[in-house]
C-alpha cells in the first residue's frame, strides 16, 4: 500500500524510508518467533534471544528518529534558523544506524563472553526433564532488554512532548500511544517471565513480542491505512497546507 501512494503528501510527509525501515524491522520482530518454537538447540538459543534484540532496536529506533525530525522540522520554521542544517544531513538515518550498532554491539559481546546454550533441567518438575536455553550471562541478557526500555522511553518522552505540534500528518500521538503500548506489554511480561519455566516462559515471551510488535503496527501504521482507503481526499498537499 505505501509502495502504490510512494509519492502521495501522507507517506512523504512522515519520512517515507524510515516508514520502509519500521515496516521491515516489525516484520522480522514476527517471524522471529518461529525461533523459539520447537526444542531447543544451541544455535536456536544462540539466535533467538539476539535476533529479536536486534530487530526491536531497529524499530524502536525507526521511532525515536521521527519523532527528532518533528521536533527539528518546528524547529527549522523560523528564518535562518541553524536547525535547517539537520534538516540536510538526514539526521534520521544516523539514529536508527547509530541506535542499532549500540544494540548490535551489546549481542555480539553477549555471544563472545557467555552465550546461550542449550540445558536439562531436572529440578523444576519432579520426574521429568525439560530442555530449555539457559541465557548463558543474566547481564547481557537484561542489558539487551534494557537498552530497548531505554530506547522506548526516550521515544515516548520526546513523541509525548511534540504530540500536540499542528501538523496535518504529525505521527507523534501515534509513537506515543505506541510506545504505551510497548511498554505496558514488556513491564507486565518480566514478572512473568521470571516466575514461570519451561515452555510457559516460552510462551509469555512469544506473546510479548507479538503484542509489542503488533501494537506499534497498529498505532502506527493503521491510521495512515484508514486515511489512504478511506479518506483519500485528505491525502493531498491542498488538505495538508489548508491545516
Amino acid at each position: 500500500m505505501f509502495i502504490l501512494h510512494w509519492d502521495t503528501p501522507l507517506v512523504k510527509a512522515n519520512n517515507r524510508t524510515v516508514s520502509f525501515i519500521l515496516l521491515i524491522s516489525i516484520l522480522l520482530s514476527f517471524l522471529c518467533v518461529f525461533l523459539f518454537l520447537g526444542c531447543p538447540v544451541d544455535k536456536t538459543c544462540k539466535v533467538r534471544q539476539t535476533s529479536f534484540g536486534i530487530f526491536f532496536s531497529i524499530a524502536l529506533s525507526s521511532l525515536l528518529a521521527k519523532s527528532i525530525m518533528v521536533c527539528i522540522a518546528f524547529k527549522a520554521t523560523k528564518p535562518d534558523s541553524s536547525w535547517r542544517k539537520l534538516l540536510e544531513v538526514r539526521v534520521s538515518y544516523y539514529v536508527v544506524v547509530i541506535c542499532s550498532f549500540i544494540q548490535m554491539l551489546i549481542c555480539v559481546t553477549w555471544l563472545s563472553v557467555s552465550p546461550p546454550y542449550q540445558e536439562f533441567d531436572h529440578h523444576s518438575y519432579p520426574g521429568k526433564i525439560i530442555i530449555q536455553c539457559n541465557e548463558g550471562s543474566d547481564i547481557w541478557f537484561y542489558s539487551m532488554l534494557g537498552y530497548l526500555g531505554f530506547l522506548a522511553a526516550v521515544s515516548f518522552v520526546l513523541a509525548f512532548m511534540v504530540r500536540t505540534l499542528p501538523d496535518s500528518f504529525n505521527e507523534a500521538k501515534y509513537i506515543t500511544f505506541s510506545m504505551l503500548v510497548f511498554c505496558s506489554v514488556w513491564i507486565s511480561m518480566i514478572p512473568a517471565y521470571l516466575s514461570t519455566r519451561g515452555k510457559n516462559m516460552v510462551a509469555v515471551e512469544i506473546f510479548a513480542i507479538l503484542s509489542s510488535s503488533a501494537g506499534i503496527l497498529a498505532c502506527i501504521f493503521f491510521p495512515k491505512c484508514y486515511i489512504l482507503i478511506m479518506k483519500p481526499e485528505l491525502n493531498s498537499r491542498n488538505q495538508l497546507v489548508k491545516k
